[in-house]
């Protein structure tokens, strides 16, 4: 389905949970979350209907997202309900991979294409503490899970946070073309636990070229601009909300682990979609999609309009 500038909208983010096993800086409140009620969060039935009811407007590729997804107990049940939807091309995961030891052969039996998993250091003393209570070891075994299980198109996702993990560019680069995944370094938002972030938090990706001015470019895939390493098979994507917003080519739209429809992650319209059935469900996302604002007005000075933090959106 096109909207009002005439792009199509073909992705859908859907959270099935706002729960996390890790607290990372930019995303939760050090606390945690207020756990909310059963009833609350979306059952594996509302959620296979309002992913169908997308799929009729026109959705062909869904990301199963948190919080974490992991932790949402029947998550295979889940994935297998929305690989069987007949128009569905592309089923994917993000993750932090604490638990794909535990659930990457199950979700590629469920049918789950491709996983992204995100990791933000290297560092083992660093990355305790931007997750706050994760260890890195436990993050690098998820991703030997992931590839162990068969995911070959793996790829990281690494928040730039200047002053905490822009000293690791090479490393990571290093790290993707040993492994021959790719990684995608994404500009931190000022959005939920990030709006009081110093300001020399929030750097430009062209940082990445900076740094490894080697990489070359081969395209721009979605969101991202993409660069291959050289002598390896390992790519690097870059991925700037911030400096080059991409709205203009944006075809997504979210739903929240309580029903909400997002058209865009920065706004701070949300339409409920529980109680809503059949036609009426459709007609509603429907207009969510032809109305989809033209674009965000995020930047360093400007935070996101959004009320919710990351992980009560889905990342």
């Amino acid at each position: 389905m096109r909207d009002r500038f005439n792009r199509n909208i073909t992705y859908l983010r859907l959270s099935v949970t706002d729960l996390c096993n890790l607290r990372c800086v930019y995303c939760m409140p050090e606390t945690g979350v207020h756990k909310k009620k059963h009833s609350d969060i979306l059952s594996v039935e509302e959620i296979e209907e309002m992913a169908r009811a997308c799929v009729a407007c026109g959705v062909k590729k869904i990301r199963v997202t948190g919080g974490e997804p992991l932790v949402r107990r029947g998550i295979e049940d889940i994935c297998a309900r929305l690989s069987a939807i007949d128009g569905v091309e592309e089923l994917c995961m993000t993750t932090n991979g604490i638990l794909l030891p535990k659930y990457a052969q199950k979700l590629k039996k469920a049918g789950v294409l491709r996983l992204n998993i995100s990791l933000d250091t290297l560092n083992a003393e660093k990355y305790r503490a931007i997750s706050r209570v994760g260890t890195l070891k436990d993050a690098l075994n998820g991703i030997e899970a992931a590839k162990q299980a068969g995911f070959s198109d793996l790829k990281l996702n690494v928040v730039l946070m200047g002053g905490i993990n822009d000293d690791e560019i090479r490393d990571f680069v290093r790290f993707a073309g040993e492994q021959s995944i790719e990684v995608r370094f994404i500009e931190l938002m000022p959005i939920g636990e990030c709006r009081t972030f110093d300001k020399k938090r929030f750097i430009e990706s062209k940082k990445v070229l900076e740094a490894t001015p080697e990489l070359i470019e081969k395209c721009t895939e979605g969101v991202a601009r993409i660069y291959s390493i050289p002598d390896s098979k390992g790519q690097v994507g870059l991925i700037s909300p911030m400096s080059t917003h991409f709205c203009p080519g944006c075809n997504r739209i979210r739903i929240t682990g309580d029903g909400k429809l997002k058209p865009c992650l920065h706004s701070s319209e949300e339409i409920s979609l529980r109680g809503l059935h059949g036609e009426a469900l459709k007609e509603t996302i429907g207009d969510a999609m032809r109305n989809k604002p033209q674009r965000h007005h995020l930047d360093a000075k400007t935070p996101s309009e959004s009320l919710r933090t990351m992980n009560a959106i889905g990342g």
